[in-house]
């Protein structure tokens, strides 16, 4: 009855598998899949017993070490706003740790380092100091000396030493742009890596240039070097990390200031032949300043905000203010009046402070700039009529007036990604033009009259980008510019020009 209901479908179905059930039987697959089983299982118990035997011992366990990633919090640091800015500069001062680690609470110790140890380039500097030391015996003697600008004489006051302007109209610039060249002899790469920091010797009679790498080293290159075979560079390695800061003042010219990333602030002493040390603290040490009346007194930013002023003959520091929320790019003071200091900061803002009315607890700036993101240098004009301000947000700030109530922004393209040091624009020799970086190998020239490029400075010498400058105080017209790759360009003026 069962079978009459089944379809035509399921009885062709059945048929198959009685069909197959005939061929498996006929073939013996089911004994021989069994008996094939049983040898595999004795095959492999007799393997595990073998290796049991000849390696009754464990392997011991290779541990990885874990590594503990800590916030800014737990470390009891401040947030930093606007620090992605900064993040290649933040690495590389994490890369570079000190060479003794610190123990939990403990200062870190670091001694004087002789300039001969510290020595790293080829032959001798017997030359460099000497120079040094008759260069600094004649600091501060020569206090009237001139420079003609064109129809503009620029002279050095004869009280605080400062170039001021005499006479002439104070509206324009003598100088021509185009007179501007940059010569092979004037052309070296003086060391390797990044330059952090570059400065000319302020004295009339020398044309010697200090700069500062990312690797802690220091070099002098003077191009009046009359030695034979000497090319005049002379390379140091008195730092664990990279240079935040050149000093080199005034009045004391064979005494030369110098800052890391690893907290340390060192004195080379041409007359005593060392790298002394200045101040060590746990913290990182941003910037580098002194005023131009005052040559015992060290200003730098320590850590995330502070300001902390040194006193070399107390051998202490006895100010530390909280000026930012973020670390302190620059540190400047008005050529006019030493009191007034101007800070920029990578939490968007540069600060114009009067030292002697600085609020400990609160303290409250004359004037803020602002821009929309990192400011990486704030400068007075050679007059201390105008500040400069360069920021990340590609605007060059110009502020001016009686009471600096005045601020214009100037577009520039400020952005130079990882491996190359911040643009940070930089007056000439009077309040006409400022002088930056480009990325096209290039140097712009703004006028902040005209708001804007009136001039650039290309050469086919050129072969990187010049980030930091400096100029001559006294020679009008020389221009240095360091690279991210070594390089220093110096521009000159033409003969006769």
């Amino acid at each position: 009855m069962e079978t009459q209901k089944l379809t035509d479908y399921e009885r062709k179905r059945l048929e198959n598998i009685r069909r197959n059930d005939e061929m498996v039987a006929a073939l013996k697959l089911q004994a021989m899949a069994t008996q094939l089983s049983a040898s595999t299982k004795r095959q492999s118990n007799r393997a595990a017993t073998k290796s049991y035997k000849t390696s009754p011992q464990k392997k011991p366990k290779i541990e990885t070490p874990i590594v503990m990633r800590r916030s800014l919090r737990t470390r009891g640091m401040p947030p930093e706003a606007k620090g992605l800015d900064d993040d290649l500069v933040e690495s590389v001062a994490k890369i570079h740790k000190p060479l003794t680690p610190a123990k939990p609470g403990a200062s870190r110790v670091w001694g004087p380092l002789n300039m001969e140890e510290a020595y790293t380039g080829s032959g001798s500097d017997r030359e460099l100091i000497e120079t040094l030391v008759g260069i600094g015996k004649n600091s501060g003697v020569d206090t009237s000396v001139g420079v003609e600008f064109g129809s503009v004489k620029v002279c050095k006051d004869e009280i605080s030493g400062n170039l001021v302007k005499r006479e002439g109209n104070d509206g324009g610039s003598c100088l021509k742009l185009s007179s501007l060249t940059l010569n092979p002899e004037n052309i070296a790469r003086v060391m390797p890596g990044r330059i952090m920091a570059v400065r000319f010797l302020p004295c009339n009679n020398s044309r010697m240039i200090v700069a500062g790498n990312k690797l802690g080293n220091i070099v002098f290159w003077n191009l009046d070097s009359k030695g034979e075979g000497e090319d005049g560079i002379y390379l140091y390695h008195p730092h664990p990390g990279p240079i935040s800061g050149i000093s080199v003042h005034q009045h004391c010219l064979s005494k030369i200031f110098t800052s890391c990333y690893e907290g340390v602030i060192r004195l080379m002493d041409a007359e005593k032949e060392v790298f002394d040390l200045v101040y060590s603290c746990e913290d990182t040490i941003f910037s580098l300043s002194q005023q131009p009346n005052n040559a015992n007194c060290l200003y730098f930013c320590e850590g995330y905000g502070g300001l902390s002023i040194f006193d070399r003959r107390t051998g202490n520091c006895p100010t530390k203010w909280s000026l930012h929320d973020a670390r302190i790019n620059t540190i400047d003071f008005n050529p006019g009046n030493p009191n007034i200091m101007a800070t920029s900061s990578t939490d968007g803002t540069a600060c114009i402070w009067d030292l002697r009315s600085i609020n400990a607890d609160k303290p409250k700036a004359l004037k803020t700039v602002s821009h929309k993101r990192a400011i990486h240098s704030a400068y007075f004009s050679p007059y201390g009529r105008s500040l400069a301000t360069t920021s990340y947000d590609d605007n060059v700030g110009i502020t001016s007036g009686v009471n600096f109530e005045e601020t214009s922004m100037i577009h520039h393209y400020n952005q130079t990604g990882r491996w190359i040091s911040t643009f940070r624009a930089i007056w000439g020799w009077d309040e006409s033009y400022v002088f930056i970086g480009n990325m096209k190998r290039g140097v712009d020239i703004i006028s902040p009259v005209q708001r804007r490029s009136v001039f650039t400075l290309h050469s086919p010498h050129m072969s990187a980008i010049p980030c930091r400058f400096d100029a001559h105080p006294y020679n009008v017209g020389m221009l240095a510019g360091a690279t991210s790759g070594g390089q220093v360009y110096v521009w000159t003026l033409l003969q006769g020009s």
